[in-house]
């Protein structure tokens, strides 16, 4: 093994030292420049699978246009105990090609990767940002990194960011001729090429020339729906010493199932008797898993462990309920361990945790599309998810991490594809009424109630826990429309159920609220929910895709001065289109002014030639919540 890596790395060196290269930047074809910031000018990834191992060799050249590229020649390698690196080096040049400077390993930054939650991980880091002072230059690295393992294999992602444009690219996996493998091309200008080496490898060969950078567009889809990729997964393969062979999400499923989560379930019988005793007399099985569930979350706290398989097997469960703590992965399993105390049925669920909605490939199974773990109950006519690390979350709300995406639940009888709830537009609701007063001098006061659901449940829960003092500074930053801001009094509840809603009670003054001049008032109607205008963008090439739905929905009645009275036009605007809804007015009615406002955005993907539409609606709400109002004396 040891000869096969050396002879891999002597043989990649050899290449590099006989390879005539110019990187002179007028050498990059035109056609690649419009909308790159950078060029990959030249790159090569080689895969070889050799016994239960991985060995990747990665050469890069890429010619940084602007300062927006600079990113991308940011070379970060990570590595861990499973996963070693070698042989790091690289050459910098400028715009002519001419040689400015080289690197090697040595002046690489080695940090720790773990976040600041973790208490075991043994993943780090290697990056380097070289220390140019003008465009464009080209920086050339090349490396070589050992995975112990040949489970799970990088994608190849020749593109992997908009603004980046590719002049020549390959990738190339090689393995022995009884080793099978299955392959998934998305967005794959160039077809798989089968070869053989002069050892008698199989080899799987992608190449790419000239391919346009993709322009950075706002409400892009997610990348990896237009840009290029190739993902490789194993038939038979090793992971830390357990062997396993899968084709398809069932099988993965009873791998996982079988060889990772079996036999992890113990628990002293001390908490078998404790689960038993607070679950007594509850007959119907949601309740009694909510009471087991909100057990688990005032016992536990999440930690991330990363540590050789840590990576994808848990913890046993009686460590768990020794320690109080635990990844997703072992809280996961302890939470199904405490259900099963029960006799309640339970699976252990992988999922692509993330903002942006990415579900796993159906068609398509391997094990590096997940990077979390839920738990789901599958309660007949009532399937529940619950999100174990959370220690505040409601129970069976999952929140914007984990929601509206396929996911494979591991059982008994392997690996079946489910789908998260999904929170509409109606769901994720937003309601805020304010019943303000205006003085004479401009000064304002008065109250505000919001409700928050769905998803937008978690938007005040950062100050939940936070002191009093704390809260007022978020909420004064929130209503940054209103100067001068004084909380006199504010109040957030929860009610934790299913659908969870969130109240937030605010009392508060702010001098100089309505600017005076000439005995007329003057103020902005619209001070505490406004939305920006996006940008314009002509010959858009991607579909418009929203990623969440919401609704937002706000009513201010404002008592004006006394002999006071609008001395404008009523504003009315009313705007519906298929991606959304914008509703706004004015009324005026016994010395009071009444402002409603309503934006309703709803989730999907649309036609590129929407985006002009999307542009006109947040510049309609954006003129609408700059609305000015003049009030004149009768």
């Amino acid at each position: 093994m040891k000869k096969v890596f050396i002879l891999l790395v002597l043989l990649c060196a050899t290449i590099l030292a006989n390879a005539q290269v110019n990187y002179e930047v007028s050498k990059i074809p035109k056609e690649l420049l419009p909308y790159a910031s950078a060029v990959i000018r030249d790159q090569s990834v080689y895969t070889q699978v050799d016994g239960g191992n991985t060995l990747y060799h990665i050469k890069t050249a890429i010619t940084v246009l602007n300062k927006n590229g600079d990113d991308l020649a940011h070379i970060a390698v990570w590595y861990d105990r499973s996963n070693v690196i070698k042989g790091i080096k690289g050459t910098v040049y400028d715009e002519f090609g001419k040689l400015i400077s080289k690197f090697s390993e040595k002046n690489f930054e080695d940090q720790d990767a773990s976040n600041d939650f973790s208490l075991f991980e043994d993943s780090r880091v290697k990056h380097y940002i070289p220390s140019i002072g003008s465009y464009p230059y080209t920086i050339e690295y090349e490396y070589d990194l050992k995975s112990k393992q040949t489970l799970n294999f990088r994608d190849w992602k020749p593109n992997p960011y908009p603004g980046l444009a590719v002049e020549k690219s390959s990738y190339t996996f090689a393995c022995k001729p009884n080793f099978t493998i299955r392959y998934k091309e998305i967005n794959m200008p160039a077809k798989m090429v089968a070869g053989t080496t002069k050892d008698g490898l199989k080899t799987y060969t992608w190449q790419l020339n000239n391919l346009k950078a993709v322009r950075n567009e706002p409400y892009s889809p997610i990348k990896d729906t237009y840009l290029s990729t190739v993902k490789i997964a194993p038939k038979d393969f090793v992971y830390s010493g357990i062997a396993g062979s899968f084709t398809n999400w069932n099988e993965l499923g009873r791998w996982n199932y079988e060889k990772l989560l079996a036999n992890r379930q113990t628990l002293p019988p001390a908490t078998i008797a404790q689960i038993k005793d607070i679950t007594n007399g509850i007959t119907d099985v949601k309740q009694k898993a909510k009471k087991i569930y909100e057990y688990m979350q005032g016992k536990t706290r999440y930690i991330s462990v990363q540590v050789g398989i840590g990576g994808y097997q848990p913890f046993l469960a009686s460590d768990v309920d020794r320690l109080s703590y635990g990844d997703c992965k072992a809280l996961v399993n302890y939470t199904q361990a405490l259900l099963k105390a029960v006799d309640i049925e339970s699976w252990y669920c992988v999922v692509e945790g993330d903002n942006a909605k990415i579900s796993l490939i159906d068609d398509f199974a391997s094990m590096g599309q997940g990077n979390h773990v839920i738990l789901c109950l599958p309660i007949k006519n009532d399937t529940t998810f619950l999100e174990c690390t959370n220690q505040k979350i409601p129970f069976g709300f999952l929140g914007d991490f984990t929601d509206d995406r396929t996911v494979l639940a591991c059982t008994p009888e392997g690996g079946k594809l489910l789908h998260t709830p999904k929170y509409t537009a109606a769901d994720n609701l937003q309601t805020r009424k304010a019943n303000l007063v205006i003085a004479p001098d401009g000064e304002l006061s008065g109250t505000i109630t919001t409700i928050y659901k769905g998803t937008q449940y978690d938007n005040p829960e950062s100050l939940v826990d936070e002191p009093l003092k704390e809260q007022i500074k978020s909420i004064q930053k929130m209503y940054g429309h209103i100067n001068n801001l004084n909380v006199e009094k504010l109040e957030i509840k929860q009610d934790k159920k299913q659908m969870p809603v969130a109240t937030e009670n605010l009392v508060f003054n702010a001098n100089e609220f309505a600017s005076r001049d000439n005995g007329k008032l003057y103020f902005s109607i619209n001070p505490l929910n406004r939305s920006s205008s996006i940008r314009d963008i002509r010959n858009r090439t991607t579909p418009v895709y929203i990623n969440r739905g919401y609704t937002d929905e706000d009513e201010i009645i404002y008592t004006l001065p006394a002999g006071y009275k609008p001395d404008m036009e009523p504003l009315n605007v009313n705007m519906s289109k298929a991606f959304g809804k914008f509703k706004m007015s004015t009324v005026f009615a016994d010395g009071k002014l009444t402002v409603k406002r309503m934006v309703e955005l709803t989730d999907g993907t649309y036609s590129k030639d929407t985006y002009s539409d999307l542009v006109k609606f947040y510049q309609e709400i954006a003129d609408a919540d700059n609305y000015n109002m003049v009030l004149v004396k009768n």
